[in-house]
């Protein structure tokens, strides 16, 4: 039962973490930016909030639904706004620099802001909760359950981000400084798309 509720909890933290959306193209950003290692640092801040929210349902789905419906029009609104600000920042990126000379403040701060990022995000949160349920978690109760389901999630989706930014900081050898400035901006751009579709929809719907 362990091994099944585990795997299945890779699976969630896999499906969840594989769609390219924001919090993609700023790890992909980040990782030709500045390297392997801050690309698994934002991966990271992504498989915490993931884990967050595994949690969280685990705890009660019945009582996670119900904050999913409460907090969904404030997270939408500050999600947006944040994907705003990451996306108007990726339009005036930083020097390229080498793997070795990215330091620690950085690396705490790109997975803080993809932490903050996939919390906020009301398609994350939308989704996991499908999955959830579709994948039958929402019936397995129990301390023991809840842990094994948490850090399935959690190393799936950790081991994306790994994977993807491993792929993305081998290719990032072959390509010159131009193409990475202009994904910087490309990714900024995509940002800022995805932050105006969050409020927009946000506004729709209170009319």
């Amino acid at each position: 039962m362990s091994a099944l509720l585990f795997a299945k909890g890779l699976l969630l933290g896999l499906a969840i973490a594989a769609p390219l959306g924001p919090i993609g193209v700023l790890c992909i950003n980040r990782t030709l930016e500045r390297g392997f290692w801050a690309g698994v640092a934002g991966g990271l801040g992504t498989a915490l909030a993931d884990a967050s929210y595994a949690l969280l349902a685990a705890a009660g789905f019945a009582a996670f639904a119900t904050f999913l419906a409460t907090v969904s029009t404030p997270l939408s609104l500050a999600g947006g706004a944040f994907m705003i600000w990451l996306g108007w920042r990726g339009l005036q990126p930083s020097p390229v620099v080498a793997t070795a000379k990215v330091g620690a403040r950085d690396l705490i701060q790109t997975t803080a802001a993809t932490f903050l990022l996939t919390i906020a995000n009301p398609l994350t949160i939308l989704s996991f909760a499908a999955f959830f349920a579709v994948l039958g978690l929402a019936k397995a109760g129990g301390l023991a359950n809840a842990t094994v389901v948490v850090a399935g999630v959690f190393l799936g989706s950790l081991a994306w981000w790994m994977l993807l930014s491993g792929g993305i900081s081998l290719a990032r050898t072959r390509l010159p400084d131009s193409f990475v400035t202009w994904v910087s901006r490309l990714s900024g751009l995509v940002l800022i798309a995805f932050g105006a579709i969050a409020i927009g929809s946000v506004v729709v719907s209170l009319f």
